[in-house]
């Protein structure tokens, strides 16, 4: 570990009293007001009315007719694609998967619960790569995902730090394929797609649709999760999944399996009391985007990118990427990494560390599916075709895999919505002296 408070370079910056988060809750006092009403009124469980206009308010905003309220994002993308594979493949015996047997094309440069219910539900995950225009799902390369494994009828598309992903293009060769698409808008609410001539919010392009209110999302309940469509039927399914599938009966049967997913009244008080900020939240991550890129011009470095034409991110996280030839010599293992110091270059990791040694909380980028240690064996695609096996004793090659490159060079910088432009400045000078 490098002792960057006694390293000449960071002479003169002082820690930050109080940590610098990358993006924490930010309360505003009506959460209060709402969590209270359903103790003093003891609807404490799993329906109340907080439940009931967090998801008609959460509808209307994002633009589809129903939301069901969930425990947590991951609950939404497992139901969801629970039910798209029973559309695709009818229902399974309660012992097995919807889809056993079956492959499904996913974006590869996520967080694993996007993926991991392609396994709850026994299927393979043949993971997408990822495009340097938004840093989501390449449409060239699920092109030649089509061409290869022309039967799979399913796409898990994911919008990375609150970036939508090409959707248009996505949707058309997914329509073209007869393949429906699950959208895991878990870290994008608020961003918008042009359509046309219209802005249309990410959780409404899907055939299936999910967001999450994870602690550290753009509005919050601590934990929680929605699952959003057009469709009332599909609805209902997932609010009878979502409570262990229980029949109308007067006592408890059950004819297809079920979970215990429904959010409560009182994660809904706290995710109600944060909707009337959700497009404060949105400006406020903005602006500390555009101060990182004014702020870090001068460097060899760039900001994740976005289409400024037909998209308008939430700005979850700002993220970075080095410049290649800005690289410093790293190395990085399943659980470690080494890196050298070197005048004019840095990395992620130098720059990782320097910030948490003066308190501020940065991550590495998530860390591709296709590199998992769970996923390894599973089928990877980039634009050229399968990007597994393709490294040879005797003959050159040039491997194409944008995600493992975003990952090697790009790390989040502190994101946090209540960090002051003064501790933002501060943050960017560290930057700044990692290059020296």
């Amino acid at each position: 570990m490098h002792d960057f408070l006694s390293d000449p370079r960071f002479k003169g910056i002082e820690p930050f009293s109080s940590k610098v988060w990358l993006s924490s809750p930010t309360m505003h006092g009506e959460e209060r007001k709402w969590v209270d009403e359903a103790i003093d009124t003891n609807w404490v469980s799993t329906v109340g009315k907080n439940i009931d206009e967090t998801e008609r308010q959460i509808s209307e905003i994002v633009g589809t007719r129903y939301a069901v309220a969930l425990s947590n994002g991951t609950a939404a993308l497992h139901l969801a694609t629970k039910l798209a594979a029973e559309k695709l493949y009818g229902q399974a015996r309660p012992e097995k998967g919807t889809l056993q047997g079956k492959r499904v094309f996913c974006s590869d440069t996520t967080f694993d619960a996007s993926i991991n219910p392609v396994a709850y539900e026994d299927g393979e995950a043949v993971f997408i790569d990822t495009e340097y225009d938004t840093w989501n799902m390449s449409p060239e390369a699920l092109k030649k995902a089509f061409e290869l494994y022309p039967d799979t009828r399913l796409v898990v598309l994911a919008h990375l730090y609150g970036t939508p992903g090409k959707v248009n293009e996505i949707r058309k060769i997914c329509t073209s394929h007869g393949a429906l698409i699950v959208e895991d808008a878990a870290e994008s609410l608020g961003a918008e797609v042009k359509l046309g001539n219209k802005w249309v919010q990410t959780g409404a392009f899907g055939d299936y649709n999910c967001i999450s209110f994870n602690g550290n999302k753009i509005i919050t309940g601590s934990a929680g999760g929605m699952f959003l469509t057009d469709s009332k039927r599909d609805a209902d399914k997932v609010r009878k999944w979502s409570t262990q599938s229980r029949e109308r009966a007067p006592w408890y049967q059950h004819e297809e399996i079920g979970y215990n997913y429904r959010m409560s009244n009182i994660i809904a008080g706290v995710v109600r009391g944060q909707i009337p900020y959700l497009k404060q939240h949105i400006a406020r991550k903005k602006a500390i985007w555009e101060r990182y890129e004014k702020g870090l011009s001068d460097l060899p470095v760039r900001m994740n990118p976005w289409d400024r034409e037909n998209s308008r991110p939430n700005f979850w996280l700002s993220c970075l990427i080095i410049d290649e030839d800005a690289m410093a010599p790293t190395v990085r293992d399943d659980r470690e990494y080494l890196y050298q110091t070197q005048s004019g270059k840095s990395s992620p990791s130098e720059i990782l560390e320097a910030l948490s040694a003066f308190n501020a909380e940065g991550r590495p980028i998530w860390k591709p599916m296709h590199l998992q240690p769970i996923y390894r064996m599973n089928p990877f695609v980039t634009p050229e075709g399968s990007g597994r096996a393709l490294t040879d004793a005797y003959i050159p090659s040039d491997v194409t895999d944008a995600g493992a490159d975003i990952f090697r060079r790009g790390l989040c910088l502190p994101s946090d919505n209540k960090m002051t432009p003064e501790q933002q400045d501060r943050i960017i000078e560290i930057i700044h002296r990692c290059f020296e």
